[in-house]
């Protein structure tokens, strides 16, 4: 069973930069694909990027060319490079493994505030 902790969230700027982490214990083998979600106050998780096996990388319009989500299978932390950040990112952001048989495993979210 695999556990996933992230980090990384904090008060930036308008334009800065950010970089989270999700660190990932236990088995992965049965692990669909990883990435990140993001939710504000009152409304729905919003998926930000994804790495689905076989597929390739998934980025929702909003952060393409700004966010960037990598893995590092040896140190088994996957992370999200945030750029250019605007005071529209400002969310609690969560990481996620999908399973094959589509259970979802959640990081406990940690929270990015931009201010203008």
């Amino acid at each position: 069973q695999v556990e996933l902790v992230d980090s990384g969230g904090d008060l930036v700027q308008s334009g800065g930069s950010l970089k989270l982490s999700c660190a990932y214990t236990g088995s992965t083998m049965d692990i669909k694909a990883m990435g990140w979600y993001r939710q504000t106050p009152g409304n729905q998780r919003e998926l930000v990027a994804s790495q689905t096996n076989g597929e390739g990388l998934y980025y929702v319009d909003s952060v393409k060319g700004r966010f960037t989500l990598s893995r590092d299978n040896v140190k088994n932390i996957m992370y999200l490079q945030m750029d250019s950040l605007k005071p529209e990112d400002t969310a609690g952001y969560y990481c996620y493994a999908k399973h094959y048989d589509n259970r979802l495993t959640w990081g406990q979210g940690t929270q990015v505030a931009v201010s203008s």
